[in-house]
């Protein structure tokens, strides 16, 4: 369903195309008008000086368009990644000033240019060129990056291009049909109507571009999933391809490319509906004798016309040339087609030592995971997703030894290329790229149990906390319930829930109020965040019983469901947990969101790190044997995480965020972070392969 690929870049081609190809009949128009004002004194203005500026905003365009090509082609797998994120996020910023532009300045640009044409028309033919090229060039430009990004947003495959080919072709015939008054378009409403279009295209361009990003690691919550309906829906069935091609989302998305999605639409429609366009101004003729007089760059251009074509159109195609030249030799990172179908995995692939890029096309209609192992199975390089019709390239410095190329497939049972036997001699050795050996069920199940062991415990203590609470209440003991609370809480901290992994009733012990329709007074905010909020805010112990009686039965809940929990209950989500935990503390405990009164962030993150020791402990054996420097890094950011946590209290006591001094604030807030990074490359370590 590649098609669906092409019907965003056809809108892109069709919106740019007619509002460049607009610019270039307008300037036509004032230039056809100008010469029939002069004609009669005899002076020939030609039209061919404008053809060449246009003909030289082309050539900007294609060479922009060779350059961000070649030079990500050169790039690591991340580094691609880096510069993609970068270019879209770029991309969306510069389309959405066009959009206000055109919504402002639509009404006065016609005026504006035939200004423009009237005084370049009266210096020569180079001002001209110029005019018409700085007037095409932007417009082109803009077009060139923003077509860029949605292609590789889509996959390399030649849909988007297709799409973007005929909007293009289309625009031209419309230009020149308005230009020949064959027909009449109200290009004010065109344009709006498509604009509303083009921002949502956007929106979809800036979430991925942010996951380009995370994935590069330039930004953090790579494993913060807002949702993953990739085992619910099939990535390559045909409603999945429409809604992915016209909007730019996908099955699985972070919770900042969601977040950032939905905040662009809801700043960038409103804003764009309200924004008033501008009320064209006459065009007043220049008094007697106040005519304009030429700039030296119009007298250079009027005197040296051909040299300026020769500049416009050649300049950027040499200086693209040059830069490509001084790309990195393609010997230092030799590419290879790959291909996937249905039936075959990679049968068309060969290796040879050293750096090199495979480029692995899937024609199987399917969406997969691609991996590249060695004899003893470890994967030396990867491709976590690849949709169907598109294509990704796959990284790896290859040692001596014997690689193949498993595909997973969505649907069918994995397949294997056959194995190639890589020969090295000299020093092409060097730098190979490590292995990981992949992680198996049975070798997470040991941990796994442990760790539910430990939670059990902390579980218990929980309920038997919650039981003194009740007591408290009925006595009308407040103080007492606050600080039984507090161990309550610091209890359920130290289970190691974070991001929701107890499903609904983990949510009902530690669920907050955001979302729901009357926030802290809504029947179904309950649990010890409720509590907290009841002792904090001067709510009376006879009505703060009821829920402390439902948070009893919610953890009873917990403790009766701890093994078959979505996460609790499968091993290869412990090693998401090692992250996740910490990361969890830092989004919510030390930000504040989650502070319902007691201004416990500190020592809820205290707890937070002794779990977070538990579960790292538990997999150490398997963190060792694939990155034995991580766990020593780990552990010393782990003391240096605690010291800081304990700097935050007085006389033994904890301390509120907003009471702690700003030196001692920044000394967590640092450690946590290289901590969180540290822990990220932990999941992808111990990531069990889909076969296995």
């Amino acid at each position: 369903m590649t098609w669906a690929d092409a019907v965003p870049n056809l809108l892109i081609g069709l919106r740019e195309g007619l509002e460049a190809g607009l610019v270039v009949s307008i300037l036509l128009a004032a230039l056809r008008k100008t010469a029939d004002g002069e004609a009669a004194g005899g002076r020939r203005v030609s039209s061919a000086p404008v053809w060449l500026g246009v003909l030289g905003a082309v050539t900007l365009a294609g060479s922009f368009a060779a350059v961000l090509t070649f030079s990500a082609s050169t790039l690591s797998s991340r580094a691609q990644e880096a510069v993609s994120g970068l270019l879209s996020v770029l991309a969306v910023g510069l389309v959405t000033g066009m959009v206000f532009w055109m919504r402002r300045a639509a009404a006065g640009l016609s005026a504006h240019l035939r200004g423009e044409v009237r005084r370049a028309a009266a210096i020569g033919a180079g001002a001209l060129m110029v005019t018409a090229f700085l007037a095409v060039g932007r417009e082109g430009l803009e077009t060139t990056l923003f077509l860029w990004t949605a292609v590789r947003a889509s996959g390399t495959t030649a849909a988007p291009l297709a799409g973007a080919g005929l909007g293009l072709a289309a625009a031209v015939i419309l230009c020149w049909l308005l230009y020949r008054r064959a027909i009449r378009v109200n290009v004010g409403v065109f344009f709006t109507r498509t604009a509303v279009a083009l921002i949502v295209i956007a929106a979809g361009v800036l979430a991925y571009g942010l996951g380009d990003l995370q994935d590069a690691g330039l930004l953090p919550g790579q494993r913060w999933i807002a949702f993953d309906l990739t085992a619910h829906v099939d990535p390559g069935s045909w409603w999945v391809s429409i809604v992915t091609g016209v909007t730019e989302l996908a099955p699985k998305m972070t919770v900042l490319q969601v977040v950032a999605w939905i905040a662009y639409l809801a700043v960038i429609i409103p804003a764009f509906v309200h924004a008033r366009p501008a009320v064209a101004a006459a065009a007043v003729p220049p008094a007697a004798g106040r005519e304009h007089e030429p700039d030296r760059w119009e007298r250079l251009t009027a005197r040296r016309s051909w040299l300026v074509a020769g500049v416009l159109v050649l300049a950027p195609a040499v200086a693209a040339a040059g830069t490509i030249a001084a790309l990195p030799s393609a010997s230092a990172a030799a590419s290879t087609t790959v291909t996937v179908t249905r039936t075959g995995c990679a049968n068309d692939w060969t290796a040879a030592a050293g750096t090199q890029t495979f480029l692995v096309d899937n024609e199987s209609g399917k969406a997969g995971e691609i991996n590249l192992i060695n004899a003893a199975g470890g994967v030396v390089s990867e491709i976590e997703t690849i949709g169907p019709a598109t294509t990704a390239a796959m990284t790896a410095t290859l040692g001596p030894g014997t690689y193949t190329i498993t595909c997973h497939l969505a649907g069918q049972a994995a397949t294997s290329s056959a194995p190639v036997q890589v020969q090295v001699t000299g020093k092409t050795a060097q730098g190979a790229t490590a292995a990981v050996n992949p992680v198996t069920v049975p070798e997470l199940t040991g941990p796994n149990q442990a760790y539910q062991a430990y939670a059990a415990g902390d579980l218990q203590k929980l309920a038997g906390t919650v039981t003194t609470i009740a007591a408290d209440l009925r006595r009308g003991d407040l103080t007492a319930a606050k600080r039984d609370w507090l161990t309550a809480q610091l209890a359920w901290e130290r289970v190691g829930a974070s991001y929701n992994s107890f499903g609904d009733a983990g949510v009902a012990v530690d669920g907050l109020p955001d979302g729901l329709p009357d926030g802290v007074g809504d029947k179904d905010f309950t649990g010890l965040r409720r509590l907290e909020y009841g002792l904090w805010h001067g709510q009376s112990a006879a009505s703060l019983l009821p829920v402390v009686t439902e948070l009893a039965h919610d953890v009873a809940a917990v403790r009766k469901n701890l093994t078959s929990g979505d996460i609790a209950g499968d091993p290869t989500n412990l090693p998401v947990r090692a992250h996740e935990i910490l990361e969890d503390a830092l989004r919510d405990h030390l930000s504040g969101i989650d502070d319902e009164g007691a201004g416990a962030a500190y020592p809820e993150t205290y707890a937070d790190l002794q779990v977070t020791r538990v579960v790292l402990d538990e997999l150490s054996p398997l963190v060792l044997a694939r990155a034995p420097g991580l766990m020593g890094t780990a552990q010393s950011q782990l003391d240096t995480l605690e010291q800081a946590l304990l700097a935050t209290q007085v006389s033994g006591q904890w301390t509120s965020l907003g009471s702690a001094p700003l030196a001692d604030r920044q000394r967590v807030g640092a450690a946590i972070g290289a901590l969180v990074e540290t822990l990220s490359s932990v999941p992808d370590l111990l990531e069990v392969p889909p076969s296995r």
